[in-house]
């Protein structure tokens, strides 16, 4: 059969193309076209099959007409497309689709001496060399399909809907909420680490204040009885600062290496999120609106469940995506709390140095009074270098919070009423051995979609709680900051115009941070209270497929034992 269909197709390729007859003319033998209408259209195609195709198609001609007179002219049977024709992934793998697309050709059987392919070019013996060389089979049958069916046939097998790049299947968004789900966990156990870290910070700041204690009463009281005891209480200190550095200090080497973002928004599909690799390193970037996706997906019902779930998985990228943004901002927003805290410290240590500096005259004792300010100086800079990181953090978590919030979810677009004509679904024949099949799959799908929604919910919430701490931070920034500059003015007065300053910039300083932590911690107080996520009685509406959904029971979520601050 294959050698008969390859023969015939030999014959008519080396015919004269004056006495061969046209691939169409049965379209006007049958009165289907007029030959002035074929002959325009064979003319503004120029030779490609995919614009004389869409040319017809536009003109009204019907599809199995088109079929009937390619199939008739080759001599060769003809195929439409199914979801039911695919490749095993072995072979998939080997050859590339990409490049079947531009060819117009597609295996849709491979045995061990022969290959079915489909083709819409089957009088092109280059091509049909290629197939062989590509297949490694010496066999072919040829199957005539139209270069739609064909593309159709490559990006099923891609796993992508119509239009989509391969970047769209299934597959591949798996890879990206997977690569995703790493950079979530890796910025998770950079936000533990930094809890280590400010946990060695606190056991820096009570050896600093140990130290500082035992020198004190050394410089107050002189060499004497409680020597022994400024000795201990120097030692323990010394002791609690070199633990702290060695929690501190590797927190402190250790960055948080992320892929670049951008601010997410749910595209519903029309949009692909796709890793690239750029001189600085990969970037997360999306694909251009892909052509005609918004289109397909507003004609919801009309769609296979094939490729539903395919929107859905691009959905659950996106809000993967969305979930690893709010961990980037969380995750600055505690570096920014962990340098404070020990800018704070090293504030007072500043303030405690100055003190000592003017309340005693000039002497031996300079020398650890200058050491303890130009100590508190080093800790205060070494925090407040993730301040401003933070702080557009802030800035941008409520930005991106806000777009996210105002655009539409997954809920919004699953339980809106379709109510176009054209997007009525076709009449299915559905038996009992379906269920629960394709169907269900389709279900379980939608309902992983929209608990991820729910997942990006929560994180919104602990990315809006970790705004209220950082705000809380700044206020306990500002006020240790504001206290030693007031205290300090209260204690001197206005004695030198210098220190006078010194103590203004301070007491200025720390009102700032207060007012901005103020800001920070009662705007994103009032967003708390706006979610449900940490009351009692949460109320939803729970999808049952097989029913409409104006019958889907409410069941109510009990969250006693969620913990809201994590």
């Amino acid at each position: 059969m294959a050698q008969e269909s390859l023969h015939a197709v030999s014959q008519l390729i080396e015919e004269p193309v004056e006495k061969r007859p046209g691939a169409l003319d049965s379209l006007i033998e049958r009165g289907v076209i007029q030959r002035p209408e074929l002959e325009k259209l064979l003319c503004a195609s120029q030779g490609s099959a995919r614009l004389l195709e869409r040319s017809l198609r536009e003109l009204g001609v019907p599809k199995h007409e088109i079929l009937l007179s390619f199939s008739n002219h080759y001599g060769l049977p003809f195929v439409e497309f199914s979801e039911k024709l695919v490749v095993h992934a072995d072979l998939a793998a080997k050859l590339d689709l990409c490049a079947l697309k531009r060819d117009l050709w597609f295996p849709i059987r491979v045995g061990a001496r022969r290959a079915q392919v489909v083709t819409s070019k089957p009088e092109d013996p280059l091509l049909v060399e290629k197939i062989k060389r590509a297949l490694g089979k010496d066999c072919i049958q040829l199957i005539f399909a139209l270069p739609s069916d064909i593309i159709r046939m490559i990006e099923h097998n891609q796993d992508v809907n119509p239009g989509f790049p391969p970047e769209a299947g299934r597959t591949c968004l798996a890879v990206l909420r997977t690569r995703l789900a790493s950079e979530r966990t890796k910025m998770s156990r950079y936000r533990t680490n930094m809890a280590k870290g400010r946990t060695g910070l606190a056991a820096i700041r009570i050896g600093v204040k140990l130290i500082t204690i035992s020198l004190t009463l050394l410089r107050i009281f002189g060499i004497g009885w409680l020597t022994a005891i400024e000795a201990l209480i120097l030692l323990g200190g010394t002791f609690m600062v070199a633990e702290g550095l060695s929690w501190y200090m590797p927190m402190r080497r250790a960055e948080s290496e992320t892929i670049g973002y951008v601010p997410a928004r749910s595209t519903f599909g029309t949009t692909i999120p796709e890793v690239i690799t750029t001189e600085v390193g990969s970037v997360l970037t999306r694909s251009e609106p892909v052509k005609g996706a918004e289109q397909l997906r507003n004609r919801w019902a009309r769609l296979s469940p094939v490729m539903r779930r395919r929107f859905f998985a691009i959905d659950r990228s996106d809000l993967a995506e969305e979930r690893t943004l709010l961990a980037m901002y969380r995750t600055r927003m505690a570096r920014a709390r962990t340098g404070l805290a020990f800018a704070s410290t090293g504030t007072s240590v500043v303030g405690l140095g100055v003190l000592l500096w003017r309340n005693y005259h000039f002497g031996a004792w300079s020398i650890f009074y200058a050491a303890l300010i130009m100590t508190g100086v080093a800790m205060f800079f070494e925090g407040s270098r993730w301040y401003f990181p933070g702080r557009r953090a802030v800035v941008e978590s409520i930005k991106t919070t806000r777009q996210i919030e105002e655009s539409t979810s997954i809920w919004d677009f699953m339980f809106r009423a379709f109510s176009r004509l054209d997007d009525l679904p076709p009449k299915l024949t559905l038996k009992a051995s379906y269920a629960p099949g394709i169907w269900g799959t389709t279900g379980l799908a939608l309902e992983r979609t929209l608990l991820a929604e729910r997942r990006n919910v929560k994180a919104r919430l602990r990315t809006t709680l970790a705004r209220s701490r950082t705000g809380l931070r700044f206020i306990r920034t500002g006020v240790s900051i504001f206290s030693i500059g007031f205290g300090l003015q209260v204690y001197f007065g206005w004695i030198n115009i210098w220190w006078t300053l010194f103590d203004l910039v301070l007491i200025v300083a720390g009102l700032f941070m207060i007012s901005e932590g103020l800001f920070w911690f009662v705007k994103a107080e009032r967003r708390k209270k706006q979610l449900p996520y940490c009351w009692e009685g949460l109320e939803i509406r729970m999808p049952d497929y097989a029913k409409p959904t104006q019958l889907w029971k409410k069941v109510i979520f009990n969250y006693e034992d969620d913990d809201c601050g994590s």
